[in-house]
């Protein structure tokens, strides 16, 4: 940090070491500016950017960003051809640059319905970016928290586990999140208080918070709120508080 940073936003205590942030909020800010729904979603993507190095910044190891989610598919089909358009130009323009700054980009969802190209665009990225330890960054695209728990015990049974060999261990080892810790944070924006389907097994001790802003709004100093407020929570995994 440089010393504006140390000024404006001093070390915590606790740092969470896996936080989900629930993008929410794109199409009511373009609203509020008199702005077609994909502004929203364009200047949202353009936030990425931002929080990803904020996070670097605050010191997060690992963040999941909840992107496009598998009802998500029921809007209309404009705007899901435009959602799409806008992942494959970022793909274009943002991953070098986060690269650079040391962000492994991971995939979580199910990336079947993409076309050929977009999806060979997202494996390059990925491929590209996988020894970068600065800061690993999830994005849930086609995600669905309840389809993620199917998956897995579909493929729990598929290896031949009997039912005694299912523990709370071998589902965690066979969700999209394989290796990665639980979450300890969850951020929507928005004012929205909804879990949506976003990561429903990893989130069950996690601490959430709601920010009051839409998405491209949300900034370091938002970002900073929220992990003030998670350092005066107290986790108690469901014990007592201790003494």
């Amino acid at each position: 940090m440089n010393e504006q940073d140390i000024n404006e936003y001093p070390p915590l205590e606790k740092i969470p070491n896996h936080v989900g942030i629930i993008m929410d909020g794109n199409g009511r800010w373009a609203r509020s500016r008199g702005k077609p729904r994909l502004m929203g979603h364009r200047a949202g993507v353009e936030n990425l950017r931002r929080v990803l190095r904020a996070a670097v910044e605050l010191g997060i190891p690992t963040v999941t960003l909840y992107a496009f989610s598998t009802e998500n598919w029921k809007r209309p089909e404009k705007e899901v051809r435009g959602l799409l358009r806008l992942l494959e130009e970022s793909l274009i323009s943002e991953v070098d640059e986060l690269h650079k700054n040391g962000v492994q980009l991971r995939h979580i969802g199910n990336l079947d319905p993409l076309s050929a190209n977009l999806k060979k665009q997202i494996h390059e990225a990925l491929e590209l970016t996988k020894d970068n330890t600065q800061l690993i960054a999830n994005i849930a695209f086609n995600y669905g928290g309840r389809q993620e728990i199917v998956e897995a015990v579909r493929n729990i049974i598929a290896e031949g586990y009997t039912v005694d060999q299912i523990t709370e261990e071998v589902v965690s080892a066979h969700l999209y999140t394989a290796g990665l810790p639980d979450l300890d944070l969850v951020i929507r924006t928005s004012g929205e208080m909804r879990i949506s389907n976003f990561l429903i097994w990893q989130g069950a001790y996690a601490e959430y918070y709601i920010a009051p802003v839409f998405w491209p709004d949300f900034d370091k100093a938002e970002l900073y709120k929220a992990l003030q407020t998670y350092n005066q929570r107290d986790r108690r995994f469901g014990g007592l508080q201790k003494i």
